[in-house]
């Protein structure tokens, strides 16, 4: 054994005389510096120097408690060598002083025992100059970057290891290695990092942690830079297995639609985890149908599938979202097989040797104590598909098979673990439970959407008053489609009726009524009633439908009758929201700093009782306010009562998105619980108010005389708007209605222009008297007015107030006009 105080370096002697020259050098000078004493004697001492001399070198460095110090000297070959230095007087017989003897070592004498401890070190360790030159490596680090200590010394890391100035994740935004070996050289501040690299000669990425730290003198500059680092392989990918598993959980299943949720089951692994994913499921998944019992029976019968969905990572590669494609699994293939015997199958390209390793961790890609029976499979046909691996697995929910997955490796040539098999079942698991949920749905939204298609809007119109958004979901399985139903009705003077309704019972009865339901409100707000006046006439019609239903002869009865419903009305002028409510539960009003608007509503009997008053009530909304118009389906609960469903419902309404469409999906997948026993409709409004500068109205005396006055008026508002084109017109019709009101109105008389997705011309006055159109004759001198006003014009119509009656008219404007 070799002794603890053995020297690992060689000591150099230097003999300086009181000049400062060197007057003797030896054999352990040229070992430790590289200089002979041909180069150095006659020289001055400090000429060995890296750095500008110290005070007092070299005669102080015998003196004091401490007689030696640390220098930084220069190596022959350009290097510099931290050394630890001692000077010793030399006197004459008379004592006169000769100089000085120096002895020089290099700083950081240890023990041999210490050498080989860090030396045999598992971690691999480094040393490295401030310009990232190569000081000292251990032979862990050796083995690592697959270079000997005699080859590297001396040299610059980059020129070097290349591999490590770049990343193999850009996307993640992860820093080379060498950069934050420089930075810590550069800032003095040491740090710690994960790096992910494949070392030269290898296809296989390692992922290390690492810490870097400056090593300072005494002085506190920064003389070296060092770092460690261990192979964290196995537990960097278990890590990255189980993100993967969390995107899943988050992105997989986020659309009740088959194809999109085998798509997002393709795209999910890729390329995190394998390069090519395809997902293949039976027709009778496809169209929400039951899947099939059992696989064909008969002897070389093939198994027929529809590729849902392939995702690849070369952009060239794979198969276009939405697009399907028949394939066909051959008796005996692995796909086969895989579904017949319910359980998953792994191919190797290659026997998995010690190289697996370095992506997964020592033995697990060989050991087959982690593998289940029966895997992996060695199949070298894989390598001419272009294929390294294949995870083939069964996609079977609550006992059913759907289909099979396939996830492929094409340009990363790691083996697969028993590890990545778990992964592929853990995902396929998954994705089959959203697949079946998909199905069932689908199946559930064919039966309810084919007879709701006729019966709700197919689309709601766009309008400047109100941003609008709606949802409608049929109850859960085993229930039939009820009554709910919605509607946005534009009407006269920018304003727009918000409907929202619930039919009794369920079933085609129930749909039926609802759309007569639907369309008799879409005549009456044609009429213009008030919202209270529409609910009484609408309740009229619901008690004639109730016996029109009574059974007579041999016709059963057609069910119940009746009905809630909730009838509003916004001006984005005035902002004033004006309901009447049958019964049916009032809006949930969100002011837009997220404070509940009260809302003091009275609600009207329901539909189909008759005799009974309804009550209108109206107030102020500010700007961009937000309503929620819902049937009782959305609130209703076992488990919790009216009131704490609404509050769950404010609640859910309160949240910081600006699309109502996303708040939609919100509010239905927090409200409503995966078992509905009745449909539920959402009808969610964000009011905006009309620019002031957008409307004119003025004062018109009831004098004939003032009709031209008038038409000015309005040419001069329409001409300041830039709608040239319309001037036109809106001086016929101007001068049409106001002369129509001074003659047979009475007064106050307004004018009022609204530039809004039309130009719209409104004369009122306080007169109950409904004009309309009559033919002219001949030699008739008046009668063609309104007439005229009904070919120049989109359309026009009376709108009955408290206060009289208006009418208006309306002008398209191009899309240009309209902002």
């Amino acid at each position: 054994m070799e002794m603890a105080g053995k020297q690992d370096s060689p000591t150099a002697a230097v003999v300086v005389d009181p000049d400062g020259i060197v007057s003797g050098w030896s054999e352990g000078g040229r070992l430790l510096l590289g200089w002979t004493a041909e180069e150095t004697v006659g020289r001055p001492v400090t000429a060995l120097l890296a750095d500008p001399p110290p005070p007092g070198f070299p005669e102080d460095y015998g003196a004091g408690p401490d007689p030696t110090g640390f220098v930084l000297l220069r190596h022959r070959d350009g290097s510099t060598v931290d050394a630890v230095v001692t000077a010793h007087p030399l006197s004459g017989p008379s004592g006169r002083a000769l100089g000085h003897v120096v002895t020089i070592q290099r700083w950081g004498r240890r023990p041999v025992v210490a050498d080989r401890a860090f030396e045999q070190s598992p971690f691999a360790l480094g040393v490295y100059d401030p310009e990232l030159r190569f000081l000292w490596i251990n032979a862990s680090s050796c083995r690592v970057i697959a270079h000997s200590e005699e080859q590297v010394l001396g040299r610059k890391y980059r020129e070097v290891l290349p591999e490590f100035d770049r990343t193999l994740f850009p996307e993640r935004d992860d820093k080379p290695y060498t950069d934050a070996l420089a930075q810590v050289a550069r800032t003095g501040e040491p740090t710690r990092l994960i790096t992910v690299f494949r070392p030269r000669g290898s296809d296989y990425a390692n992922a290390w942690a690492t810490s870097i730290w400056p090593v300072r003198d005494a002085g506190g500059t920064v003389r070296a830079i060092a770092n460690w680092g261990f192979d964290m392989s196995a537990e960097y990918w278990a890590r990255q297995r189980l993100l993967l598993l969390n995107e899943a959980s988050g992105g997989i299943g986020r659309t009740l639609d088959v194809i999109g949720t085998a798509q997002e089951l393709a795209a999910t692994p890729v390329p995190g985890f394998v390069d090519l994913v395809s997902v293949d499921l039976f027709d009778e998944v496809l169209r929400g149908e039951e899947p099939p019992s059992g696989l064909p029976s008969a002897p070389g019968e093939t198994i027929g599938l529809t590729r849902a969905a392939e995702h690849s990572t070369k952009a060239d590669a794979g198969q276009a979202p939405g697009v399907t494609t028949p394939v066909t699994h051959a008796p005996g293939s692995v796909a086969a097989r895989c579904m017949a015997a319910g359980r998953s199958t792994v191919e190797l390209a290659v026997e998995p040797g010690q190289g697996g390793e370095w992506a997964f961790g020592p033995g697990l890609a060989a050991d087959p104590a982690h593998w289940p029976p029966g895997n992996p499979v060695i199949d070298a046909s894989l390598a001419g598909d272009g294929l390294t691996g294949r995870i083939t697995v069964p996609l079977r929910a609550r006992g059913a098979l759907l289909g099979v997955v396939a996830f492929s490796r094409v340009e990363r040539p790691e083996a697969f673990t028993a590890d990545d098999l778990i992964l592929a079942e853990e995902l396929a698991a998954k994705a089959a439970v959203a697949i079946d949920n998909a199905r069932r749905y689908s199946r559930e939204r064919t039966t309810a959407l084919t007879l709701q298609r006729t019966l709700l809007p197919q689309g709601l119109p766009n309008q400047e008053a109100v941003e609008v958004a709606s949802r409608y979901l049929p109850g859960g399985t085993g229930t039939e489609v009820g009554g709910d139903w919605f509607d946005v009705i534009p009407l006269s003077g920018a304003r727009v009726a918000l409907v929202v309704g619930d039919v009794v019972g369920h079933g085609l009865h129930a749909s039926a009524s609802m759309g007569r339901l639907r369309t008799a409100v879409r005549t009456l707000a044609d009429v213009d009633l008030p919202p209270d006046e529409l609910l009484t006439h609408l309740d009229d019609l619901v008690l004639h439908l109730a016996g029109d239903l009574q059974p007579t002869g041999h016709f059963p009865s057609t069910g119940e009758s009746g009905a809630t419903c909730l009838y509003t009305v916004y001006d984005p002028v005035s902002r004033h929201l004006t309901l009447a409510s049958a019964g049916h539960p009032p809006p949930l009003i969100i002011s837009p700093d997220g404070s509940p608007t009260p809302l003091s509503v009275h609600p009207g009997p329901p539909l189909g009782v008759g005799g009974l008053p309804f009550e209108a009530t109206e107030l102020e909304l500010p700007e961009d306010s937000l309503l929620a118009l819902y049937t009782d389906g959305l609130v209703e609960s076992r488990e919790r009562d009216a009131d704490q469903r609404r509050a769950e419902l404010r609640q859910a309404l309160n949240q910081s998105t600006a699309s109502l469409e996303v708040l939609c999906d919100t509010v239905m997948d927090v409200m409503l619980p995966r078992r509905r026993t009745d449909d539920a409709a959402l009808l969610l409004v964000r009011t905006h108010a009309l620019d002031p500068h957008h409307v004119a109205d003025w004062d018109v005396e009831p004098d004939t005389a003032q009709v031209p006055r008038a038409r000015k008026l309005a040419v001069d508002q329409v001409d300041a708007w830039g709608l040239d084109e319309a001037a036109f017109v809106t001086e016929l019709v101007v001068s049409e209605l106001v002369t129509n009101a001074i003659r047979y109105g009475e007064p106050p008389i307004r004018l009022r222009l609204i530039r809004d997705t039309s130009l719209i011309c409104e004369v009122s006055d306080a007169s109950n008297t409904a004009p309309h159109l009559r033919r002219a004759r001949a030699f008739d001198e008046g009668g063609r007015g309104l007439l005229l006003v009904a070919q120049l014009t989109e359309g026009w119509g009376t709108r009955h107030t408290t206060d009289g009656k208006t009418i208006w008219c309306a002008q398209n404007l191009s899309d240009a006009e309209r902002h």
